[in-house]
């Protein structure tokens, strides 16, 4: 491994990350926020949920009642007033189920002179959540759109419809009280009403589609849950007010800020980033491969969110498999490199927020007797970079605006 560009790769991440924590955003959010005479509830789900909560509270002085519920190792410590709660993803499962319904107990007969403070995050999907269907089911049906390929608003048309609180349900579970939504994006485009499932934002998807993605993807579902799929969501929503506050372009710009920083020109490729993780990586690769000769130094971004498609039973995520299908494409290009994180600091159901490679790294994988073929196959990035010393690890980090992709060259 060439350790000048790892440290420079790194550097690169935690400028990134440290940019778009939510402290700021949410702070300069609450500006808006107009609470009635009565209560204020605090309500937080998604990854980056405990970060947001305290940076409202610390804002806001206090809240009368409040719940976090996010993904396990995300507590940070004590929220006066706030319950910290931990529970699955990218699957659901009890705790999550357990959390949500402490969530809506907290909502339930709030007058129209309360105000429900809701902070919204990425991983919302499988964090917050009341199943309309068993929760065998519904963990099942999750599985089963992680493991096809389907795209983040593949997966939230129909988890929406197999939900008690997700395509608007929660806020009208809060009515009459008044909702004031922030809402930190991890999909391209922010749309509002995939963001976590839009728990408190009108659906714009359709029965159509829903029943069009279960055939597309040949679903394995029970007949009470495709009569859900057909039973159409909340359209209009009277009590939110909702602000957006980060992006992964905020992302892709705090990247490249820092690039310009260690001396590289900068390019950003895309911020709206989605397709397959391997093709992605080689497509890196590649770009890489063409501007070998040009004598400067570059580095070429983007932000966004690929996918898998599951075809073995390894370990990894989709940033590491990004980072190991550039290898073999990059190998022997002097000063070469491809790393890809997620700014919230896991990767897949892994303990790393991404992966790196560089020009070494198919002679550290060789030294090591793997196939990046058969790894690849196989799904197994995270032992194959372990191996190699790529292993992107950051823990938790307090934020989610989706993945960032960087291809260095350093000559």
């Amino acid at each position: 491994m060439d350790q000048k560009l790892r440290k420079d790769a790194d550097a690169i991440i935690r400028a990134s990350l440290d940019q778009v924590l939510p402290d700021e955003a949410v702070s300069r959010a609450l500006r808006e926020f107009r609470p009635g005479s009565g209560k204020v509830v605090l309500v937080a789900a998604g990854k980056a949920a405990w970060q947001m909560a305290k940076a409202a509270v610390d804002t806001l002085g206090k809240v009368d009642e409040g719940i976090v519920v996010t993904k396990y190792g995300h507590v940070m410590g004590e929220i006066p007033g706030v319950e910290c709660c931990e529970a699955g993803h990218p699957v659901p499962d009890e705790n999550s189920f357990a959390s949500t319904q402490k969530a809506l107990d907290l909502v339930n007969d709030l007058s129209e002179d309360d105000s429900v403070l809701f902070l919204l995050s990425g991983g919302g999907s499988a964090l917050f959540e009341k199943p309309l269907v068993s929760g065998d089911e519904l963990q099942d049906i999750t599985k089963q759109l992680l493991a096809c390929g389907a795209d983040i608003v593949e997966m939230n048309t129909i988890r929406k419809r197999l939900s008690a609180v997700k395509g608007g349900r929660f806020a009208l579970a809060c009515a009459p009280a008044n909702v004031f939504a922030i809402v930190l994006s991890d999909i391209i485009g922010d749309p509002l009403d995939m963001i976590a499932s839009g728990p408190a934002y009108p659906d714009a998807s359709t029965c159509e589609e829903a029943l069009a993605i279960a055939k597309k993807y040949g679903l394995r579902m029970s007949l009470a849950a495709m009569d859900l799929l057909s039973q159409e969501t909340p359209k209009t929503i009277s009590n939110v007010t909702t602000k957006i506050t980060g992006s992964v372009r905020e992302l892709c710009g705090a990247a490249e800020k820092k690039c310009r920083e260690l001396g590289y020109e900068p390019v950003l490729l895309t911020d709206q980033l989605a397709c397959e993780a391997r093709e992605a990586g080689a497509f890196l690769g590649a770009v890489l491969r063409t501007h070998a000769g040009d004598g400067k130094k570059l580095a070429f971004i983007a932000g966004g969110e690929t996918v898998v498609h599951l075809t073995g039973k390894g370990l990894g995520g989709r940033n590491q498999e990004l980072a190991l299908a550039a290898a073999p494409l990059i190998k022997g290009v002097p000063g070469a490199a491809v790393f890809s994180f997620g700014s919230d600091g896991t990767d897949g159901p892994t303990d790393a927020a991404g992966g790196y490679a560089d020009y070494e790294t198919m002679d550290a994988l060789a030294a090591n007797g793997l196939d990046i073929a058969a790894v690849l196959k196989d799904n197994d990035a995270y032992h194959a970079l372990l191996a190699a010393d790529g292993l992107i690890v950051t823990g938790p980090t307090g934020t989610n605006v989706n993945d960032v992709s960087v291809a260095l060259l350093a000559v």
